[in-house]
């Protein structure tokens, strides 16, 4: 049972005082109002976490720390009159009311503004007026005022509240684009008078409304040296509108994705299935959104047995080896350092969880032996038929919806000996999943995944006989399969279970805006999770400039570190790299003009387990449009390949079950 009184008191002793909160009424006011009334529901656990929380709208819940600030710097007495700008959750507001005399608070989105209402009702806060508008004029019908506590950032501040504070009235407001903001205190000490102090710099979402930035505008379409910013090359606007990235290993870089943690779906891509870069960030978004935002699934491209035995692993469900998982090409995909760091971090955050409910739990999403299904094709063809066993190598090396190099296909033609083979490769797998579902019945697996076995055995002759030819078919049995069992793990895990995905960005970007929906009728995993979780699912891919990758060279074949081309000149990466950013997010939700100067389709790079550098511009890019395809993207401009874990030493001290078996 959480002892959420006992948190709040720990909360003011560490977050608040040892940083320098010394206002006896700041203090005593955040120890009385309960900042879990504040949050949405089943984030209760973290209100008293030092980090600001997701709300609707793309709002945020502050800090606490910046709450006390604020309220500090303004210096608020009883009795006084207080203005707030960005009523958000309401819980700013409801400290400020446990010391003023009366508190005016604006909110610009209408359902906010009520929720926070009936928020102030229950807990009985009769001071509190709340009003819907355009906070950025203030509310003069009540003005003046002793204190004005601006919580949105704004290109200066408006001269409206600065009118509208009493004389030795205090106003505090973030100042400054997304880049670089400050908060600001601003006294008002004549008729035309003010004073200003630099209270440091701080972080928070923009000021909308007629004295700040415009919707269209969001933070960026000002003047940058004299030059409008329509006029911007592409590069320039993105380096401009980027929000730079921190280190993967700083915990602001996780803090950065707080903006998703209300979603109930928030899928993580990559461009390639090699980069060190790409499962070192998703590892580190995970773990934050687990940790401050409730997720409890994570589920991956891979295997449905393989991740099974990870899951029993990272539960402490079995003393089982997992050694022998992820053996199948290609091994490097999950036995890699990175994804083995990530494996015994939640194994170590799921022993600290006495209730297994509250535990999160690990899936695969992919047809239920994908891999294992293929290996047994090609060592049937083998042995029977060297010149059938070419011809599925080639296809499945390129069963990829980006594939636009008809020359490829053209090497894979069928032949009379490849018809011939198909019933008897069809058999072998047939027996291999029988063995499988026995082998699991006879280890005790729970119902979940007898239930997922189950179904795939329903329509294991369709699989088989559709893998086995390749083609558009099979993508979109396979991605509409991972979709279902998607919706069947978030069913199996109750109302409150929130999943995230790690996948391939042609899985995790909505197709419909790629050459794979417009062109080759193909659906994916996240259009279709669009369709049917619509408002609960965020779509972030991620991309690079150049480097080295993991890949093979034909399915099935050995392990490489390739060099990266450089991008296309007329991709979106190349605008990416030409914007001279390391590395950065850009957020096509919350910003109109980067999401319209940006929709126009352009090619993008998608590389898979296979990489032919030699034929890059047929093999690897496609048409699509990144803010359509995307609610956001990451990028790191120069990136590394994965570290297999073939050979490396077992870390001292690991168990002999470590994961995949060092």
């Amino acid at each position: 049972m959480l002892n959420l009184s006992r948190a709040r008191d720990n909360m003011v002793e560490h977050q608040l005082q040892r940083r320098g909160i010394t206002d006896r009424n700041v203090t005593k006011a955040m120890r009385i109002v309960p900042r879990e009334a504040f949050v949405s529901p089943g984030y209760e656990e973290f209100a008293y976490e030092d980090t600001p929380l997701a709300i609707e709208h793309g709002q945020t819940i502050s800090q606490p720390f910046i709450v006390a600030l604020m309220i500090e710097k303004a210096d608020i007495e009883p009795n006084d009159k207080v203005l707030e700008i960005g009523t958000g959750s309401g819980y700013a507001a409801a400290v400020m009311s446990r010391i003023a005399g009366r508190v005016h608070t604006i909110e610009r989105h209408a359902a906010l503004a009520a929720e926070a209402k009936q928020r102030f009702d229950r807990l009985g806060y009769r001071n509190i007026e709340v009003h819907v508008g355009d906070g950025s004029r203030g509310w003069p019908k009540t003005a003046p005022f002793d204190a004005i506590v601006v919580a949105a950032g704004g290109p200066s501040v408006p001269q409206p509240l600065k009118e509208q504070l009493d004389l030795g009235g205090r106003l505090i407001m973030p100042v400054g684009d997304k880049r670089e903001q400050r908060l600001l205190r601003i006294t008002r000490t004549g008729a035309t008078t003010f004073e200003e102090d630099d209270l440091g710099g701080v972080r928070f979402v923009p000021l909308i409304g007629v004295e700040g930035w415009t919707a269209e505008q969001s933070l960026y379409a000002r003047a940058q040296d004299g030059k409008p910013v329509t006029e911007l090359g592409l590069p320039e606007f993105i380096a401009m509108v980027a929000e730079d990235l921190p280190a993967i290993e700083d915990p602001a870089f996780g803090t950065l994705f707080d903006r998703y943690g209300d979603r109930r779906i928030v899928m993580l891509g990559e461009a390639t299935h090699g980069t060190s870069e790409f499962y070192q960030a998703r590892a580190a978004i995970t773990r934050h959104l687990i940790e401050h935002h409730g997720f409890n699934i994570v589920a991956v491209e891979a295997d449905w047995p393989d991740a099974a035995a990870v899951d029993r692993y990272i539960r402490q469900r079995s003393a089982q080896n997992t050694s022998d998982v992820f053996r199948r090409f290609p091994t490097w995909m999950w036995r890699n350092a990175e994804f083995s760091a990530f494996m015994a971090w939640m194994r170590e955050a799921n022993s600290r969880k006495a209730d297994p409910r509250r535990q999160t739990a690990f899936y695969g999403l992919d047809l239920y032996n994908m891999r294992g299904s293929i290996a047994t094709v090609l060592e049937y063809l083998d042995k029977t038929d060297a010149d059938a066993a070419a011809i599925a190598r080639e296809r499945y090396g390129c069963l990829t919806p980006w594939q636009n190099d008809p020359a490829t296909y053209g090497r894979a033609v069928l032949t009379a000996g490849y018809g011939k083979c198909e019933e008897a490769v069809l058999q072998q797998c047939r027996d291999m999943l029988q063995r499988q579902l026995t082998d699991s019945a006879d280890a005790g697996e729970e119902f979940l995944d007898a239930a997922q076995s189950a179904r795939l055995l329903a329509s294991a002759e369709r699989y088989y006989r559709i893998m086995y030819y390749g083609g558009r078919q099979a993508w979109n049995l396979r991605d509409s399969y991972m979709a279902e069992t998607l919706g069947h793990l978030l069913d199996a895990r109750g109302p409150n279970a929130k999943a995230i995905v790690w996948a391939h960005n042609s899985h995790i970007g909505d197709a419909r805006h790629t050459d794979m929906g417009l062109v080759h009728e193909e659906v994916n995993l996240g259009e279709l999770c669009r369709q049917r979780f619509e408002g609960e699912t965020a779509l972030i891919g991620f991309g690079t400039h150049d480097g080295q990758v993991a890949a093979a060279s034909d399915w099935d074949g050995e392990m490489e570190i390739k060099d990266i081309a450089p991008s296309s000149i007329d991709s979106y990466e190349r605008l990416c790299h030409d914007s001279r950013k390391p590395g950065f997010l850009l957020d096509f939700e919350r910003d109109q003009a980067l999401h319209d100067r940006l929709v126009e389709q352009r090619l993008e790079r998608f590389i898979g387990v296979i990489y032919r550098p030699e034929t890059e511009r047929t093999s690897h890019y496609m048409f699509a449009s990144l803010p359509q395809q995307y609610d956001a993207f990451v990028w790191f401009d120069h990136t590394h390949p994965v570290k297999p874990l073939t050979g490396a030493p077992k870390p001292e001290g690991t168990p002999e079950t470590f994961p995949f078996g060092y």
